[in-house]
């Protein structure tokens, strides 16, 4: 195959510090591989025009339908995480391509995530570690201290990701409560848990972690309403997605002690992250950016997987993990 007949594929705007592992696996596959850079809809259409890609994998550029309309060339976007709100893919149906993602590769590591910052808030551990490298010794200063056994440990959505949370609660000592779109209350889930209202689990829960998908229903599904519901002494988690919580009301109740205290991976403004927003003044928090989704292993495990969705298409095979198979009936380009 020429250089002229090879197809290629793009990486556009990744979260890596390098793409050779993908340069790696297009090579072995016999195919061209560039990178581009810039995230907004007229920069992945300069990038995928420039370069002629078949195929482009990301983490965070925009790809609304303009990008669509004006790149007839592209067959796939294979995004390297597990949500696509970046994405339009009804557009890129009607334009018969294909939009991949990277579901369950983090389910370990994320659910690991939630759960350390449900007891690193419950435990204070960055406010004593605080207080030591002051030379302070006094965990009184700290108090109240709490444990897992006695404590409702609330899921909200039960996914894989919400699942294995659950899982890890209950082993730690926690009773397990939990809400999904799909479940019913009054029923209890295949492993035991309680399915409640979701109000029901907020005024419960002394722990409430959110695992659900961002959509419009589940945008700032937890505000500043449902954020009264919940116990003085409740610890919110999100390892989600940012805009699933009111962060500028969740700071609010913090400030007022209306809160034990929460931890957060995921904001409502990221790339750039405002580094001014009130979350950042409120007090008992354990803030992360946006690292829950990330392990050695896991990261390898997601790169590997997007860019093999990607080569899987350009080299005609539909790819595993696809959300529109339909543009590979026979009636699609």
């Amino acid at each position: 195959m020429t250089g002229v007949d090879m197809p290629k594929i793009v990486a556009v705007d990744t979260d890596f510090e390098d793409n050779n592992l993908e340069e790696a696996m297009a090579r072995d596959a016999g195919i061209e591989f560039e990178v581009t850079h810039g995230r907004t809809a007229q920069a992945v259409i300069d990038g995928l025009l420039e370069t002629g890609a078949d195929a482009a994998v990301t983490s965070y550029a925009m790809f609304p339908r303009e990008v669509f309309e004006a790149c007839p060339n592209l067959k796939a976007v294979s995004r390297t995480g597990v949500g696509y709100d970046e994405i339009d893919v009804e557009a890129a149906t009607e334009h018969g391509v294909a939009v991949c993602n990277v579901p369950g590769y983090g389910t370990e590591v994320v659910s690991d995530h939630a759960i350390t910052l449900a007891l690193s808030v419950l435990r204070r551990i960055n406010e004593l570690d605080a207080d030591m490298r002051r030379g302070v010794w006094d965990y009184a200063r700290t108090r109240p201290l709490g444990q897992c056994r006695g404590r409702v440990f609330g899921v909200v959505g039960m996914g894989e990701i919400g699942r294995a949370a659950a899982k890890k609660a209950a082993g730690l000592g926690f009773e397990v409560v939990c809400w999904s779109r799909s479940l019913k209350p009054g029923r209890r889930t295949p492993e035991g848990y309680p399915v409640l209202r979701l109000e029901e689990l907020l005024q419960t829960a002394d722990v409430v972690s959110l695992h659900t998908a961002l959509t419009p229903e589940t945008h700032h599904l937890i505000n500043a309403e449902r954020l009264a519901l919940m116990k003085p002494d409740a610890v919110l988690v999100n390892t989600a997605r940012g805009a699933v919580v009111d962060t500028v009301a969740l700071a609010q109740a913090l400030c007022e002690d209306k809160l034990w205290g929460a931890g957060l991976d995921v904001f409502e403004q990221e790339q750039p992250f405002d580094f001014d927003h009130p979350i950042m003044k409120a007090p008992h928090t354990v803030l992360s950016a946006h690292a829950a989704y990330w392990s050695e292993e896991s990261g390898r495990e997601l790169r590997e997987r997007a860019m093999q969705a990607a080569i899987d298409v350009v080299q005609g095979r539909i790819p595993v993990d696809c959300l529109n198979p339909c543009v590979f009936d026979s009636s699609a380009r």
